[in-house]
């Protein structure tokens, strides 16, 4: 039984338009229910109602191929269907969610039909799944490279050398060669066999294939900030280096990964003049029950969601309460043109050379959005993406398989890629208390 059936549900082709090719040589069947529901999104601005009009366009294409209801040929081999339910729905099925209901009768009749092939649901509905389970299909959540948070790559290794190898790091233009397996641009803590305390911080250069010292500017620090400790050292070498092109960053709150990336982006933008804007952009998904709409033009209704970001400039210029009284803040830098804060809805269809992006809570993006986001990156263009993937708002990813997590996994290994997960929070002893037992 190697041949199988997979059939989809709603929101597996909303977080995913491409996931109709994602199944190898396998037939996929796209019940006509979920072409209904795919219709009450296709007029929306949002990224689902983008995604439900991309699926259309795919779905139509393939028409030239032959009947949906009897199936085309995929370019991967496989076989793409829109079916139906044939016969009325069982009693215990037609009360409810009859939508939901009848696209799992899709996928009861799809295992009839073919009882030779394994037909497997695939839906992101946990109760979907449940109910599927009930019924006796096999359910499935979509989950193409499904990266567990507890096997994300760190971004640093440690590893015990001799003495020598140490004091060779620590001279100018040092470069050491180490015996171990790693990845671009992945940070090292050396330390002595015969001394613990004896130790040495690089960092992996892929086109070198040796160690080098971390950027002398991370001791002195950027804008008036300086590390307080080896992760925050780190994130600092990464964000300094403009050969890094794509910086990723995982922490929990108060770790200092926002802070530090605005510090870092102003620095280069203002005192080093290395980019010709500072971009700082988040996804829009509010925490609990949203306010509704707020009164006001666009800058206005944007408050209550960069406003982190306006705490984070501000704390950077470091305003007394007398300048805050007369009227100085984060706007004089917006004014000047030296930093830009936006949604990441007008970022879309955008090119953007030369600027330093931050995109932060990055953890509520899916892999497509993040895709699209660091394709809009023109020539000279640095972007930043941090975020906390225990800390997600998007009823549409997890922490396994958002946006952020997605970039770490696919990008470890090039060049001009680097990534740092944060975990000693720095905001204050309280801050940390409650991020640890809460």
């Amino acid at each position: 039984m190697s041949r199988k059936n997979f059939v989809l549900d709603t929101n597996v082709l909303l977080h995913d338009p491409r996931s109709i090719y994602s199944f190898d040589d396998n037939t996929v069947v796209i019940p006509i229910y979920v072409i209904e529901e795919l219709d009450q999104f296709k007029k929306d601005m949002s990224e689902l109602g983008r995604n439900a009009r991309q699926i259309a366009r795919y779905l139509d294409s393939h028409r030239a191929e032959g009947t949906l209801a009897e199936g085309v040929p995929m370019p991967n081999g496989g076989l793409l269907k829109v079916s139906f339910v044939e016969r009325d729905l069982p009693k215990s099925m037609a009360d409810g969610n009859l939508m939901d209901n009848r696209i799992l009768a899709v996928a009861i009749e799809t295992r009839q039909r073919d009882p030779n092939a394994q037909t497997v649901f695939i839906t992101k509905d946990t109760n979907l799944r449940i109910r599927a389970d009930a019924l006796g299909l096999l359910a499935q959540d979509y989950e193409p490279e499904r990266v567990e948070i507890s096997e994300l790559y760190s971004g640093v290794s440690e590893h015990t050398v001799s003495a020598e190898v140490i004091n060779e790091l620590y001279k100018p233009g040092a470069q050491v060669q180490l015996e171990a397996t790693l990845s671009a641009n992945e940070f090292v803590l050396l330390k002595d066999a015969a001394n613990g305390s004896h130790t040495a911080m690089g960092r992996y250069d892929l086109a070198q294939k040796k160690i080098v010292p971390l950027n002398r500017a991370v001791k002195d620090g950027t804008w008036g900030i300086r590390p307080r400790n080896m992760e925050q050292g780190f994130l600092l070498d990464l964000l300094l280096n403009d050969d890094i092109k794509l910086v990723t960053i995982v922490g929990k709150a108060g770790t200092g990964k926002t802070l530090l990336a605005i510090a870092a982006g102003l620095q280069k933008v203002t005192e080093e003049t290395a980019y010709q804007k500072l971009l700082v952009s988040r996804p829009i998904f509010p925490l609990g029950k949203d306010i509704g709409y707020l009164p006001g033009d666009v800058e206005q209704k944007l408050n209550p969601w960069m406003q982190p970001i306006f705490d984070n400039v501000e704390y950077l210029l470091n305003l007394s309460r007398t300048d805050k009284k007369a009227g100085r803040g984060h706007h004089e830098l917006m004014d000047l043109g030296i930093v830009e804060i936006e949604p990441l809805t007008y970022i879309r269809g955008r090119s953007i050379p030369n600027q330093f992006i931050i995109v932060d809570e990055a953890q509520n993006l899916t892999p497509h959005e993040v895709k699209t986001i660091i394709t809009r990156v023109g020539d000279g263009t640095k972007i930043v993406l941090t975020g906390d993937p225990y800390q997600i708002d998007n009823p549409y990813v997890d922490s396994t398989n958002n946006g952020l997590v997605h970039v770490v996994n696919r990008f470890r290994n090039e060049r001009i890629a680097g990534h740092i997960t944060m975990t000693k929070g720095e905001r204050s002893a309280l801050a940390e208390l409650a991020t640890n037992l809460l």
